[in-house]
């Protein structure tokens, strides 16, 4: 399974669409209620569990929304998408990805996070003499072309890494595990995981986030239209959204699980309880702010240490309007926890 998305958007955000055939609707909820098509990153996965949660529990159709989840893969753009009226919300998969838009001034925005901390990891062999990040400096590293101009940025501003450590990621761990110097990217809730399954190596895992790295992730973006337009389905959608990551996380996760593995029938059980129980364990959805301020939370400051740092490796002009990325007008009230 594959659920690296990509870092940035991969190709120009207003050019003509013929991706939505790509998509494919997951279930539909009665036929009432406003109407909204929300799509997600990639295919049916524990990452999207709240979102299916919510649409299994009734939560959306309680907002007086009918939900359709469709369901993201290679070659879909969510974010242009979203920017087209070819959806009415997407997901956003990290903060380039919302600060890309606000680059480009793209009709866009996100309106929530619900994940508080972005998964993404770097995995290292069990070296003894591997004891944290700063340990990597030399090491080859794997990584797609998405992430040298995301997540790397960071690491090198950091660390002190250099572009002569990468190495080009063509989505397979057999590289990695076929050199013990070997570094690679990957996602805190799949890769370390069928590594250690599928090689009986337990491999060193280092989440970015739990590093300083500032960036958001499952993130739902809206069109300035329909924010404009229908602010309040905005609104119960969020709302929806953090009562189904809650229940997910902390409830029956059954009748999300059966639609996600009914939408994706690569999906199996195992990864989605191992995943879940790393998204509890890591504070991936409920950390951060999202302790105090709720599920799906937020801040301008959070957004502000994103800006500063990618900005202060040239990726954005400092005198950028980065607020434009983000609205905080729409976070759900906290949920109990």
């Amino acid at each position: 399974m594959n659920v690296l998305r990509p870092a940035l958007l991969a190709v120009p955000l207003l050019v003509a669409l013929g991706l939505l055939a790509a998509c494919s609707p997951a279930k539909q909820a009665p036929a009432k209620g406003t109407p909204i098509r929300f799509a997600t990153d990639w295919r049916a996965e524990a990452e999207h569990g709240g979102f299916y949660e919510a649409l299994a529990e009734g939560e959306y159709a309680k907002q007086g929304l009918n939900v359709t989840l469709v369901q993201g893969g290679p070659g879909v753009n969510v974010p242009q998408l979203v920017a087209s009226g070819a959806v009415d919300l997407g997901d956003g998969s990290n903060s380039f990805i919302v600060m890309n838009l606000a680059q480009q001034k793209a009709p866009v925005k996100a309106v929530a996070a619900f994940m508080q901390k972005d998964p993404q990891v770097l995995i290292a062999h069990p070296d003894p003499g591997i004891k944290s990040i700063a340990d990597l400096k030399g090491h080859p590293i794997l990584l797609s072309d998405a992430s040298i101009t995301a997540f790397w940025v960071w690491l090198k501003a950091k660390y002190g890494f250099t572009d002569d450590q990468v190495r080009k990621y063509a989505f397979s761990s057999a590289p990695f595990l076929a050199d013990g110097r070997v570094v690679q990217q990957g996602y805190l809730t799949s890769e370390p995981y069928t590594i250690e399954k599928e090689s009986h190596l337990k491999p060193k895992v280092f989440l970015l986030a739990d590093e300083g790295y500032p960036g958001y992730a499952a993130m739902v973006l809206a069109s300035n239209s329909l924010i404009a337009r229908n602010p309040a389905a905005v609104k119960a959608f969020v709302a929806a959204s953090a009562k189904g990551w809650h229940d997910y996380l902390y409830g029956d996760p059954k009748p999300a699980d059966a639609l996600i593995m009914k939408d994706n029938p690569e999906m199996t059980e195992d990864v989605l309880a191992q995943a879940r129980d790393k998204m509890r364990s890591y504070g991936i959805v409920d950390g951060a702010e999202a302790k105090t301020l709720g599920i799906g939370a937020m801040t301008d400051a959070r957004w502000k240490a994103f800006f500063d740092v990618a900005a202060g490796q040239g990726v954005y002009p400092k005198d950028m309007d980065y607020r434009a990325a983000y609205s905080l007008d729409f976070v759900s009230p906290p949920v109990p926890k």
